[in-house]
């Protein structure tokens, strides 16, 4: 590209500083990056709760800690930032502060979009990009970034699934994977969403587990320990052969018990984006609402796909048309 000395880039620095679903999203650049960088160090700036998330990733080469850079005195944080020696940083999701440090550490080339005012005064490459109007998945979205760079066309969903490099995970302890059957299919179902996503109702997945053969499937619940609470009283309400496994685990095993399960449902939430990113069967479920469709948040991955209930909530999917497309997993 002109203007880009290729061979002065040693360095790049993608920054998402928000969610789990986000973040998984936005792995794939890391991947476009080396191939257009061969040798390049790809750092990741990320939350201290998405770390296992960017760890997962072989792309990435470093994560570094936005919550404790915010946790220095202002004056040491640009520093901190200088001392990585970062050459290029990747404001994905657009965050002020990040946007300010990146600017006073003096990284040479800093990439951004123009549809935030402060943008045109922290960043030297701005990239115009309207998430909330585009048709593009969020996936590819995120890659108009790295335009300034070198990317100069919108890859395929398929191709931005073959650049996940999601495979760097944990050994599940033997008291998790213990909770997976032999000789039936691992089915994940993961009801709420921390207000990320219009949720499917609990009795909805009721009347789905009874649509289930129990000897074919082994239904496992997982939430956060905060939704443990939340749905602690509906889970008690179900088939004694559902499993519970509610707050029970970090989210490094939680990563790793996805991977060796069969399949998983859920709504727009993060475990939806990492069972797609792992190459399980996944089934998102969402409303045909902008810009919460599908279209732009749908899960990527090999054996991944969405129901769309064709309103602004999912009430028109019922359990038999979730049934029917799970049992075509098998």
């Amino acid at each position: 590209m002109p203007g880009i000395d290729k061979k002065g880039i040693q360095h790049i620095l993608i920054s998402r500083t928000d969610a789990i679903g986000d973040v998984v999203l936005t792995l794939p650049m890391a991947a476009y990056i080396k191939a257009l960088f061969p040798g390049v160090v790809v750092s990741f700036l990320g939350r201290t709760y998405t770390q296992p998330v960017v760890k997962a990733c072989t792309a990435v080469d470093s994560f570094v800690n936005y919550d404790e850079i915010r946790a220095l005195p202002e004056t040491a944080q640009s520093n901190y930032l200088k001392g990585k020696k970062i050459d290029v940083i990747i404001h994905v999701f657009p965050n002020k502060h990040v946007a300010t440090i990146a600017r006073n550490a003096g990284i040479k080339l800093r990439i951004g979009t123009t549809n935030r005012l402060y943008h045109w005064y922290t960043c030297n490459k701005l990239v115009k990009l309207s998430r909330k109007k585009s048709d593009l998945h969020e996936a590819q979205l995120n890659l108009i970034l790295l335009n300034p760079l070198g990317i100069v066309s919108i890859p395929s969903l398929q191709k931005v699934i073959d650049h996940y490099s999601f495979t760097r995970v944990i050994k599940l302890p033997v008291s998790l994977s213990n909770k997976l059957a032999g000789g039936k299919f691992n089915l994940i179902f993961h009801p709420k969403s921390h207000g990320s996503g219009i949720e499917w109702g609990l009795d909805k997945y009721a009347q789905l587990i009874n649509l289930l053969p129990a000897d074919k499937f082994n239904i496992i619940i997982t939430g956060s320990d905060k939704e443990k609470h939340l749905i602690g009283d509906w889970i008690k309400t179900l088939p004694v052969h559902v499993v519970d496994m509610t707050g029970q685990m970090s989210l490094d095993e939680l990563i790793a018990f996805i991977g060796k399960a069969d399949g998983l449902l859920a709504s727009g939430t993060g475990p939806l984006h990492l069972a797609a990113a792992a190459g399980i069967h996944t089934l998102g479920l969402f409303p045909s609402l902008r810009p919460i469709h599908p279209g732009r948040w749908a899960p990527l991955g090999k054996k991944a796909g969405y129901l769309e209930s064709g309103s602004n909530n999912l009430d028109e999917i019922s359990a038999e048309i979730v049934a029917k497309t799970i049992n075509s997993w098998k």
